[in-house]
């Protein structure tokens, strides 16, 4: 992640100098030749100029299937669970009584009820395999998506190319990576971390401002930095406090030295009223963040609604302690995604922002169809629903389908991997794409056979 105290000097993964990489050609950064081009003209990915970007809204502790999105109200009573389905504005496609705002905005709003993987079924491996398409193994870390399209398309302007919110996912209980890093491609594309709670009536965006723990050394650096920066970029790329300075440092000195870039994590310029519609929750004022931050230049957002599944009210719904109860989806999960989702959806439709900009909502996985002796349900990660709006995506329809009781694909059965693929094609990046691997080989963005899902674009 990135931090403002970092001491390794800088590189750039590629070698390429900082006006190398300004000054090469568009094709060449996002590693296109001419088939690559004719590869994406295929796919219909460069029908537009316009650069598209992302806000994942990732679901910490995985959303009940049967609960949300994909309800099973002819099932026996131990299986459908407690809550209602209602009608949407679109004939036929019915959610969960607990998304009452979200039923009259599914025209917007495709579901994909047959996503599944094979792996354990754990948080960790689960945050991995939908946030990068892969499951970690033999020491290799895949790149998170918005850390990919930091590497191929760089920054926008002053602000970071990719920003996680509000904080990074802390324990689930696999004690291992959540594929929210750069992973192979170095810590120069990890997310810029806010670590902060936008919705703290104290919010004053911290970690733009020096942190407490930053010496008087790298204080005094940051000032000689700020006159350089005013100056010639010639010359501060031949200055010794640029050659020293770590790139993570240098992408968090330039927020702080911009007023437009600070300016964009300024939510007391929002309406009330917006904000109250968002939810006035720690993800309803994230998903507002969001919002600012794509609009100022920020190419991939994360979002994390919860960071950790223990001792927090989360999807996570086993039952009893330290989980969640079922009913928390009616109380108190379900209303704050609702509300934030929504809102959200609303807004960047009001800004005309929605056909550049994919909202992209899962988890890591389902839960047990059988509600468990504790009242909840347990992990399962054999099937489950997400949810795609905005860019390029086709609203209004349901893809794929569960068996009876939401246990397994019945048709159209989707893996992690189509999911990363569906994302790239997405934003516009073909699937032939090559990133620097470990020991420099090269690694496809996605691996070889592994198609998007075509019914939403």
């Amino acid at each position: 992640m990135i931090r403002v105290d970092a001491d390794k000097s800088v590189r750039f993964c590629d070698g390429l100098s900082r006006r190398d990489f300004l000054h090469a050609g568009s094709l060449a950064c996002l590693g296109l030749g001419l088939p690559g081009l004719h590869a994406l003209e295929a796919r219909g990915a460069v029908a537009k100029q316009r650069d598209m970007n992302c806000i994942l809204l990732f679901l910490v502790g995985g959303p009940s299937q049967l609960d949300t999105w994909d309800m099973k109200p002819d099932a026996p009573e131990e299986i459908r669970g407690p809550f209602r389905p209602i009608e949407t504005n679109v004939p036929g496609l019915w959610i969960s009584e607990i998304f009452p705002r979200m039923a009259q905005m599914m025209d917007k709003v495709a579901l994909v009820r047959s996503v599944n993987h094979t792996a354990a079924a754990v948080h960790d491996t689960g945050h991995q395999l939908m946030q990068t398409g892969r499951l970690f193994s033999g020491g290799i870390e895949h790149p998170h998506y918005g850390s990919a399209l930091a590497k191929l398309k760089g920054p926008n302007g002053d602000t970071p190319a990719h920003v996680l919110l509000p904080r990074p996912i802390g324990p689930t209980g696999g004690n291992m990576p959540h594929g929210q890093n750069a992973g192979y491609l170095g810590k120069t594309f990890d997310p810029f971390v806010l670590n902060a709670d936008p919705n703290d009536k104290a919010f004053k965006v911290p970690d733009l401002l020096p942190p407490d723990y930053v010496t008087a050394v790298r204080e005094a650096r940051r000032r000689s930095l700020r006159s350089a920066i005013d100056g010639a970029v010639g010359s501060f790329e031949a200055s010794a406090d640029a050659r020293l300075l770590d790139a993570n440092f240098e992408g968090a000195f330039k927020l702080m030295s911009s007023p437009a870039a600070r300016e964009a994590f300024d939510l007391k310029s929002e309406p009330e009223v917006l904000r109250d519609r968002y939810g006035r929750t720690r993800f309803g004022q994230s998903c507002l963040l969001a919002r600012r931050l794509v609009e100022r230049g920020v190419r991939f957002v994360t979002v994390n609604m919860f960071e950790t599944v223990f001792n927090e009210i989360t999807w996570d719904i086993h039952g009893s302690a330290p989980f969640s109860p079922i009913e928390c989806y009616k109380n108190e999960v379900g209303p704050n995604f609702d509300n934030a989702f929504t809102a959200l959806l609303g807004d960047l439709a009001k800004r005309g922002m929605l056909d550049n900009t994919m909202i992209l909502a899962f988890g890591e996985f389902g839960r047990t169809p059988k509600v468990n002796p504790a009242g909840g349900r347990d992990h399962h990660p054999a099937c489950w629903t997400s949810v795609f709006a905005g860019g390029p995506f086709k609203g209004g329809q349901a893809i794929g389908a569960s068996d009876e009781i939401g246990y397994a694909p019945k048709d159209r059965p989707v893996t992690p991997a189509e999911i990363a693929a569906t994302v790239y094609q997405g934003l516009g990046i073909s699937l032939e794409t090559e990133l620097p691997g470990p020991q420099s080989r090269p690694l496809r963005i996605v691996d070889h056979g592994v198609e998007p899902i075509s019914e939403l674009f």
